[in-house]
């Protein structure tokens, strides 16, 4: 089986899964809610283990205390290379809180109008994006816009078909008139990325280089997998299917540490120049999480203890348990870091 062959398999069965999920709740996830809250972070990586995960990262960050690393499971699970606190990892959708941030840098800079329409920036797209002359980029930013999400149009599961990303959502109807709902979809972000690069006149991973990630000294954040060694990123594994799911390229990369510092920065508006934080607050949020293949992020900043917690584990699975699972884990962790805070 090639890899592409073994990708389109697990992007089936992780459309589908998430559907089935929602109707069944395992034991394990019951077991994993009731278990006593173990009394060190470390211990609770080791106890998610015995859960199912190959490998988990987590990186915390309280105020007035030295960064603190764990890891434990797998970094490759083939050549039993143990799990690197320090390793790559495909961030996901984490991502768009970067791109959010440079959205802002442009419109702070007046390079950029979040009142402006999509027609505006891409004519071609009228009566190919339904509502493109209605839809502003604040929408878009916001999830309001109605784009249909392309992972939901059934082609784009199909190896044969070629076409570009963004083919995947052109001609389909409107989710709902723009601002009357929230929506999440990939597309408003794949839209943004691109008016990004039209404006500055270059590659947006550059422009998130120079504005966001040089001046917070994050040597370890890429914008893609050419850009790495690989036996530096984390592999990615699916339950059921043997292969190693790191060689495909899936957007942005980062160490924990490095998604750490950039949450802290922007949760205490360090990250930002005068008077950008206001237009920040108004359009995007302050974390967020990411789900690929073999890749689920968590990105955190916890106001009550003061603390951001980072967690990576690299098991996806058919019926979305492993996802629930790491949300599981994840609370615990913060339940623990912010006991042992109080103490």
């Amino acid at each position: 089986m090639t890899m592409k062959q073994t990708t389109l398999i697990v992007r089936i069965v992780l459309l589908i899964g998430t559907i089935t999920s929602l109707f069944f709740v395992p034991w394990i996830l019951v077991w994993a809610w009731i278990l006593p809250l173990p009394d060190t972070v470390q211990e609770q990586l080791n106890e998610a283990i015995d859960h199912g995960f190959d490998g988990i990262i987590v990186y915390v960050d309280e105020a007035g205390k030295p960064p603190a690393f764990y890891a434990t499971g797998w970094h490759d699970r083939k050549n039993k290379i143990p799990a690197d606190p320090q390793a790559l990892f495909k961030i996901a959708s984490i991502s768009k809180l970067y791109v959010a941030v440079a959205i802002t840098k442009l419109v702070n800079d007046k390079r950029l109008s979040l009142d402006e329409t999509l027609a505006d920036y891409f004519p071609k797209l009228v009566g190919r994006i339904e509502n493109a002359e209605k839809i502003t980029l604040r929408l878009m930013v916001q999830h309001r816009s109605g784009i249909p999400d392309y992972v939901y149009n059934p082609d784009f599961w199909n190896e044969t078909i070629t076409k570009e990303t963004l083919e995947y959502a052109l001609d389909l109807p409107a989710n709902f008139e723009p601002d009357d709902e929230y929506g999440y979809s990939n597309t408003n972000y794949l839209l943004l990325s691109r008016i990004i690069d039209n404006v500055v006149g270059y590659s947006r991973h550059q422009y998130i280089k120079e504005e966001i990630l040089i001046p917070l000294g994050l040597n370890n954040t890429f914008g893609s997998l050419s850009e790495v060694d690989i036996d530096e990123v984390m592999s990615g594994y699916y339950v059921g299917i043997e292969a190693d799911l790191k060689s495909e390229d899936q957007g942005m990369l980062a160490t924990a540490e490095d998604v750490g510092i950039f949450l802290r920065a922007l949760n205490d508006g360090s990250l930002f120049d005068e008077g950008e934080q206001d237009i920040y607050s108004s359009i995007y949020v302050y974390e967020h999480t990411g789900l690929i293949p073999g890749y689920q992020s968590i990105a955190e900043y916890h106001k009550d203890i003061d603390a951001v917690v980072i967690q990576f584990t690299n098991t996806t699975d058919f019926d979305g348990y492993n996802w629930n699972l790491s949300e599981i884990v994840y609370s615990s962790i913060v339940k623990i870091v912010g006991r042992n805070r109080s103490s």
